[in-house]
């Protein structure tokens, strides 16, 4: 396989994820936009829920989407940085994985505090961290369960 075969296959989907969630980092994307799709799917499932659990449960989506996104961002780097390798595991994969995530969380929230409808917040970089870490840590079981 060629290199740019091999970065075909392996960088173009980090690329384009990365500019998924550079997108879901727009106005577009805003707590009153998602909101208000939501809400009335939530009555309509959940007639009686409470304003309060509106709320919760819109925060709640929120930051599962944050760990989904990152999650998925942590796996595609792992895979990027693994590319054709027989070996199935490499801490230095998982490690270089999580410094972009952690890069990228930071730097998708440098970019919110431009966008009006939105904030920049050191929190969501640590629930975005969390979602990379945790794919990490499927691929560590994963590999050495596998071995067994």
């Amino acid at each position: 396989m060629t290199f740019h075969r091999s970065f075909v296959k392996y960088w173009i989907p980090v690329i384009l994820w990365m500019s998924v969630i550079f997108w879901m980092s727009s106005e577009a994307f805003s707590s009153q936009n998602t909101g208000s799709v939501l809400e009335p799917i939530l009555r309509l499932l959940v007639p009686q829920i409470s304003p309060q659990g509106v709320d919760l449960t819109h925060a709640l989506v929120r930051k599962a989407g944050h760990i989904t996104e990152y999650f998925i961002l942590s796996l595609l780097l792992f895979r990027a940085f693994r590319g054709k390798s027989p070996s199935s595991w490499n801490w230095r994969w998982s490690f270089s994985a999580l410094i972009i995530v952690v890069l990228w969380a930071g730097l998708d929230e440098f970019h919110q505090s431009f966008v009006p409808a939105r904030s920049a917040s050191a929190v969501d970089v640590g629930i975005d961290t969390a979602g990379g870490s945790l794919a990490q840590l499927v691929i560590f079981f994963e590999h050495h369960f596998r071995k067994k």
